[in-house]
């Protein structure tokens, strides 16, 4: 993407007023001089602190820190208060398996064996939205290097998409760049994207998400932190040289909204490089494997700016560093876009004296261009030079830690009542066997549950051979040690429209389906990452949505008893004055003693029984039925029952591993009748289905019981061999379980047969699964 024509908030080296280098000397001797603070994203009393702290105005470089670092990407600012709380509401017991939480590059936990398991989810949003392709590819670069920097070996991929609406004529572009990004990024890695979401809706038309999620392993002793100690170890940046790409990224593009006057802010996206990328990956292991690094940190948002003063303020206080010996793609850039360019592929080391030709050595090897930049201090100041002169001078926890943090007002929403109060339970529901088929085939094609294989397709699944379980079925699973087949599940869930509905529910389902799709394959639920993408925190009704899902998430983990060891805020996920709905992504990893074990979500053996887990009410309101049938929104989503959850998560670990079940798939949106559909089509056999005894049970019509979407809900296939232990195990933890089927014959005559009201025919539900994105996008 070309460099934009508009000001893209560089500042000026010279201070302002054109001359000599801005040095702290010359900062002190001219406090007046004019500094582009408010186009860098700054507000009036952050620059007046910036001030206070100094003692003086800030030199241009180090506005640039600051401004960048003091962004809401970076500083959290207006999110912390509320953040607090996953801490706060982590409970001893829930720590038990949690090795490194909140604050590092990514949490890790013990997932048994000597082996740990590192895992996170980012965003990468308004760059997708700007130049899809390099916002796409360098957000999951990012997140595989903050895995990396835990010394852990990268292992799968995960992204979370959310388009515009599919028929928009800018969607299309949007799609093709993201997905091709992802892909393209991932695949050169030699990573396998094992799940993730995509979904459709006009709200995200001039703001998608795309969020990316990786995960890694190593063995406990392999487990580094990124700080700077030992007065006199040497501060190293290797990978790719710095370029122009990314100027400002953070604190212009990724904090604040999409308007009218937007595009002149709007600076170059970041570009990537996977096969760069790879190669660094490779020899950060190695570094690691030699023992002759102190600490890794990646260089991502913020980038120099963000490095240097982290790891200054998470050691011992202090690092002196010679900017001049930055490598550059680009040697006309100026200090202040050196420490703000967020250029990808690029790490910064910690090396003790007597182990830098060592990591030299390895580095050369793998033909990777280092630098030298300075050292760590104990003076407890970041002080950087620009040949010789002093252009930064800086308590570096003020830059990086103890930025400013704000109180945002917010309040509930005047019209949340009237919203909650439009409930789908008075929309016309189909009775006829024939409107019901209709319906079916209706919600089975619509954008949302349509087969994602066009998106899908394009992503290796399988490569380094680890892959247990992917992309269709309900989690990827992966193996870690080959020796005893432990592994784990990742699943990542959100539903912007339950969101909008109640948005401390709406994160409380998120949260329930990630962990009940983890449990679905046989994984013991363990732990939590969030990608939090709300509007704008200026908007007290965006902040009080905010307030509410990060409430809702933080109690609904403590039930369950799984803490979320990390994640990211995206704010201003506006357009204009039109916030997103609030889109809480939750991901949640499990542990399988034995991947051998998983459970796939399909079943393939005729004849086995199909029975649903759970109870269903009439909960229509938010669900996919409503918005494909009627185009509406309103009402509240489903009601949370965590306890329910937990108890069935139990069964179905419990199940998996003693063998009773053969497949199992989780009700979420389309309800049931999705679930059936799904479970057919993985492996092209039918079913038969009855719904009287449901409906009696539960005290519903044939609508509800087909498209409800109640939580706490699955369906498994049982061999007829296993009935009897299996309905004893649910009798015996009093899980409601009901027969409602049975597996039929696979070919070209499969067929799905609810009964007494309609039939299709398998391939029919195959055609209008796979037309929908095909044609929107091409084959």
């Amino acid at each position: 993407m070309a460099e934009p024509t508009t000001a893209t908030a560089r500042p000026d080296a010279t201070g302002g007023s054109g001359g000599a280098l801005d040095t702290v000397e010359r900062a002190a001797a001219t406090p007046d001089v004019a500094q582009p603070w408010r186009e860098l994203g700054l507000r009036e009393e952050e620059h007046a602190r910036i001030r206070e702290i100094l003692g003086r105005r800030p030199t241009s470089a180090e506005l640039a820190m600051y401004s960048v670092m003091w962004s809401e990407h970076c500083s959290y600012k207006s999110s912390k208060v509320h953040l607090r709380q996953f801490g706060e509401k982590t409970t001893e017991a829930m720590r038990e398996h949690l090795m490194v939480g909140i604050g590092e590059n990514a949490g890790v936990v013990d997932i048994g064996d000597g082996w740990a398991v590192t895992f996170k989810v980012e965003s990468h949003n308004h760059p997708s939205f700007v130049e899809p392709h390099q916002g796409a590819a360098t957000g999951v670069g990012g997140i595989v290097r903050d895995i990396l920097a835990m010394g852990a070996r990268p292992v799968a991929v995960m992204d979370q998409l959310r388009f515009g609406a599919v028929d928009h004529p800018d969607t299309a572009r949007v799609v093709h760049g993201v997905v091709a990004g992802v892909g393209g990024y991932g695949n050169c890695l030699g990573l396998p994207n094992i799940g993730g979401e995509v979904v459709f809706d006009a709200v995200y038309q001039g703001n998608p998400l795309v969020n990316a999620l990786a995960v890694g392993v190593m063995r406990h002793e392999d487990l580094h932190l990124a700080n700077a100690t030992g007065a006199g170890n040497k501060v190293v940046l290797f990978g790719a040289r710095t370029g122009g790409d990314g100027i400002g990224g953070v604190s212009v593009l990724a904090s604040e909204t999409f308007d009218a006057t937007g595009p002149a802010k709007r600076p170059s996206v970041q570009v990537g490089d996977p096969f760069a990328e790879k190669v660094l990956i490779e020899c950060c292991l190695e570094l690691f494997r030699a023992g002759v690094v102190e600490g890794i940190q990646d260089l991502g948002g913020a980038g120099l700016s963000c490095a240097t003063s982290e790891l200054a303020s998470a050691g011992d206080g202090g690092m002196h560093v010679e900017l001049d010996r930055v490598l550059l793609r680009d040697p006309s850039l100026s200090p202040e876009e050196i420490l703000m360019s967020e250029s990808q592929e690029r790490m910064m080391a910690v090396v003790r004296p007597e182990h830098l030709e060592r990591f030299l050595e390895v580095v050369r090897r793998w033909d990777v261009e280092t630098s030298v930049l300075g050292e760590v201090t104990d003076t407890g100041r970041l002080v950087v030079t620009w040949h010789g002169e002093v252009v930064v001078d800086v308590p570096p926890r003020t830059v990086a830690h103890d930025g400013p943090v704000y109180e945002r007002p917010y309040a509930r929403p005047s019209w949340q009542d009237a919203l909650q109060a439009d409930s789908a339970a008075a929309l016309a529901r189909p009775t006829s066997g024939e409107d019901l088929r209709a319906t079916l085939l209706r919600l089975v094609g619509s954008p949302n549950l349509a087969d994602k294989g066009w998106v899908t397709d394009q992503y290796d699944r399988y490569v380094l051979g680890n892959t247990a379980l992917a992309t269709p079925d309900d989690a990827g699973v992966v193996r870690v040690d080959e020796a005893t087949g432990l592994g784990v599940a990742v699943s990542t869930d959100a539903n912007g429209r339950y969101g909008y509905l109640d948005p401390y529910a709406g994160a409380q389902l998120a949260l329930a389906e990630a962990y009940r799709n983890v449990a679905t394959v046989g994984a013991r639920p363990l732990a939590v990452t969030d990608c939090l993408n709300f509007g704008s925190p200026e908007d007290p009704d965006v902040m009080w949505q905010f307030s509410e899902a990060v409430t809702g998430l933080a109690d609904a983990c403590q039930v369950l008893g799984v803490p979320v060891t990390g994640g990211n805020v995206s704010l201003y996920n506006s357009t204009a004055d039109t916030p997103i709905h609030p889109t809480p992504v939750v991901g949640v990893l499990g542990v399988l003693d034995d991947v051998a074990r998983r459970t796939p979500s399909g079943w393939r053996a005729p004849g086995q029984a199909l029975y649903l887990l759970g109870t269903t009410r009439l909960e229509l309101d938010g669900s996919a039925w409503a918005e494909v049938e009627h185009g509406h929104l309103g009402g509240r989503p489903p009601a949370v029952d965590l306890e329910a959850e937990r108890l069935l998560g139990d069964v179905l670990v419990n199940a998996s591993r003693d063998g009773l079940v053969d497949a199992a798939h989780d009700l979420s949106e389309g309800g049931l009748a999705q679930a059936v559909v799904e479970g057919c089509l993985r492996y092209g056999v039918g079913a038969r289905v009855w719904l009287d005894e449901l409906c009696e049970r539960d005290g519903v019509d044939a609508t509800t019981a087909l498209f409800s979407e109640s939580t706490a809900r699955v369906l498994v296939s049982v061999p007829r061999s296993e009935e009897v232990r299996f309905t004893d195990v649910c009798s015996a933890r009093r899980q409601p379980a009901l027969r409602v089927g049975v597996v039929d014959e696979p070919g070209e005559a499969a067929a799905l047969d609810v009964q007494g009201l309609f039939t299709v025919p398998v391939a029919e539900l195959r055609a209008a699964s796979t037309a929908t994105l095909r044609e929107a996008f091409g084959a």
